[in-house]
Formats: C-alpha cells, structure tokens, sequence
C-alpha cells in the first residue's frame, strides 16, 4: 500500500513543477470566484448576489478548463485549444453584459459595485488566461488591448462619463496584462525547469558515452595494430608457402604467437573495463552525480586496501550509483570509507527515495534498482553485489534510515598486514 503523499514523492522535479503550476492556475479561479462572487453577498441581495456568484463560478471553470488545456499544449500533449478560448470570450462576454444589465437595471446602491466588480474583474481573468494559449507577445498583448476596449465600449449602455471608460479600460489593460505576465512567466519556469531535467540527462549520457569511447579507443589501439601485423605475416606465409620456402612455417608460428598475444591483450583491456577500483569509481561517481546536478560528498582515505578489497568495494559504489541515476529523485548522495577495527566499512547515503523495489534497492514505479554493466556475474541488485562481497567475506546491508532516505553499507575485512598499513595510512 503506497503511503500517504507517495504520489508527489514518485513525481520527477519537472512533474512536481508542473502540478504546481497546474494547481497555481486552478487557485486563480478559486480567487476569482472568492473575491468576485462570494463577496457579492455583502454587497446586495440574496438573490441578485446569488446570480452574480453563480456567472462567476461559470466563469471561473471555463478559466480553469482553459489554463489545463493551454498548459498541455504548451508541452506538445494537445492541440491549441481554440475552440476552448473562443467559449471563454463567449462566457465573458455573457458574463460582463449581464453584470451591466443588472448594474443599469436592478437597485440602485451597493448592487452596482457588486455588478461592477463582477463586470472588471471576469475581463481581467479571461485577459490573463486566453494569452495561455497564444504565442507571441504581439499576439498576447493584442489579446489584453482587445479585452480592454471591450470593457471601455461596453460601459456605454450604463451612460458612464467618457474618462470613467478610458479609466476601466486602463485597469483592465493593466489588470489583465499583470495577470496574462504571471501566467506567461509560470509558464517559462516550468519550460525551462524541463529543459534543465533534459540536459541533465543528456550530461549522463555523454559521460556514459565517453567511457565507451574510452573502451573502443583501448581496444582498437591493441586489435588494429596487431590485426595489422597479422595480415603482412600471414600475407608473407602465403607468398612463401607458393615457393616451397620452409620460412612459411616460421611466419606461421609467429602469426600464432601474435594472435595469442593479441588475445591476451584484449582480454586485459576486457578486465580492466570490467574491473571497479575503489579510488577511480569514487572520482567516477562524483563527476556522473556531479554532471546530473546532485550534490556528492566523498569523505575516507582508499590508499593501502588490498586490490580485491577495492574491486568489491568499487562495484558497491558503481552500483549504488547506478540507481541514484535512474530511480528517485536525490539531491545530495554522501559516500563514506572508514576503517574500523580491521574493517572497512562503505557507506552511500541519498536522498530523495521514492520507493524500494523487491531487492532493497532504491527504485522508482517503472519497476526493479537494477544496473546494467555487472559484468555478466552474479546478476544485479543486491544480490549481484552480495555475491562480489561474499568473495572477500564481505557483508552488505542496505535499507530506509528515514524519511526520504536509502543508506548502503558495505563492511569488509582486512588482512592483517593490508589492516595495518590501511590504519597507518588513515591515521
């Protein structure tokens, strides 16, 4: 049973910001229909304050189907909502003409302020919305000048001096242009807040993608020049062999040797991509973590450990790494190495989990914590790196230390002499 608030844990930064925004525009007609409509009850009657609340309500849910609609055409989910904008200018002006009848026709006193309000108040929010879903500031201003002069020619029924025209129409310009800047700017910051996220996973997979330009680079300095050699020998054997020269043979033997060199070769290559030192997975981690915008501390002392006690270690960093990257949301990952009565012990930290998948490992709703490049042994997760640990009697635990938070630990013990000068080392 997913706990209470796990919705908006499980959401990426850009989603918590877009539901926010979403919710920010849906708070603006509830303002609307707070300081519009409910407070036409203190002005007049129950029933005249009744109809006013009840147009603005009306108003204020066509605002609020727009602002969504806008939203998601703004990130490429839904068409224009044209048909949405015009209903909204049909409503508004529905709205401010029947505010005016009631303003010229029903008592006099507090109801045309309370009608007046209404009238000024539905021109100013539609203003702000409809620019929602329109680009271009000439447009977007054009919307506002043309709500403005609505305003200013529908005041003529009510008889009103010419300057309280220009007046209304002014606030309504400066009104609706106010709320049509907030609206366009939310808009930006979230845009922008996307853009970030965007780059910050394309940083990830250009650093990703040096390493295995780093590994072909590696191989194809040992396979192209050896390769090379071997086609001039095996050429020469051929050239030989057709003249009945016993020298084929021995190009021949060499062939093989450099062949079998070569293959040892790779296989170095091989075992030293696979193979995870403690000190350079450490730098590793912090400039990945470093590159996807969340903060990494690194504190401990490497030097002195045994090479197989920083291969495990090492592949316990790559790992929990790993999954910070791909599942949840962290800020900040804290990875300590101390040495503790003739262990050393590694701990990861992060913030920002959203859930925990079957394995105990930090993960997020698309399913499992589990990282690829484990070498092919030992499978992954948990019981991959147990198994990496096993090999140096090594243990490993892993699981929520509080709110939020995933701690790793990875303890291993020391030989006696590897103990020793570990100890001197950090000492």
């Amino acid at each position: 049973m997913r706990r209470p608030g796990g919705w908006w844990r499980v959401k990426s930064t850009p989603e918590k910001v877009e539901t926010y925004t979403r919710w920010s525009f849906h708070f603006f007609g509830v303002i609307e229909i707070l300081a519009l409509g409910v407070t036409a009850y203190g002005r007049t009657g129950v029933g005249l304050a009744t109809a006013l609340c009840l147009l603005v309500t009306a108003h204020a849910a066509v605002c609020m189907l727009v602002s969504a609609r806008a939203l998601d055409w703004t990130r490429g989910r839904r068409p224009q909502p044209v048909r949405q904008m015009w209903a909204l200018v049909v409503v508004s002006a529905v709205v401010s003409t029947t505010a005016v009848v009631i303003a010229e026709r029903g008592p006099s006193g507090e109801v045309e302020t309370a009608a007046g309000s209404v009238y000024g108040g539905v021109l100013c929010y539609a203003a702000g919305v409809i620019t929602l879903g329109v680009r271009g500031w000439r447009r977007r201003v054009a919307v506002v000048g043309a709500f403005a002069v609505g305003a200013g020619l529908l005041t003529f029924p009510l008889e009103m001096p010419l300057l309280a025209s220009v007046v209304l129409a002014g606030l309504v310009m400066v009104t609706g242009g106010f709320l049509a800047a907030t609206s366009i700017f939310s808009l930006w910051l979230l845009n922008a807040v996307y853009a970030l996220d965007d780059a910050k996973e394309t940083r990830v997979r250009l650093a990703v993608a040096e390493e295995r330009l780093r590994f072909g680079r590696d191989l194809h300095d040992v396979m192209g020049r050896n390769l090379a050699v071997i086609a001039l020998k095996s050429e020469l054997a051929v050239q030989l062999s057709r003249r009945g020269r016993p020298e084929a043979v021995e190009q021949m033997i060499e062939v093989q040797r450099i062949a079998q060199e070569s293959q040892r070769e790779v296989r170095d290559v091989v075992r030293g991509y696979r193979e995870a030192a403690l000190e350079v997975e450490l730098a590793g981690a912090r400039g990945v973590l470093s590159a996807a915008g969340i903060v990494s501390e690194v504190t401990g002392e490497t030097a002195g450990l045994p090479a197989e006690v920083q291969s495990a270690l090492g592949w316990v960093v790559r790992e929990a790494t790993t999954n910070v990257l791909r599942h949840g949301d962290a800020k900040k990952v804290a990875v300590t190495v101390r040495m503790s009565e003739g262990r050393v012990v590694l701990t990861v930290e992060n913030d920002g989990v959203t859930e925990t998948t079957g394995d105990g490992l930090p993960g997020g709703p698309g399913g499992p914590g589990r990282s690829a490049g484990t070498g092919g042994t030992g499978g992954s997760g948990l019981s991959g790196l147990r198994e990496r640990l096993s090999a140096v009697d090594g243990t490993l635990e892993a699981g929520p230390v509080g709110r939020g938070v995933f701690r790793l630990t990875a303890e291993v013990p020391l030989p006696s002499a590897a103990a020793g000068a570990a100890l001197g080392v950090a000492s």
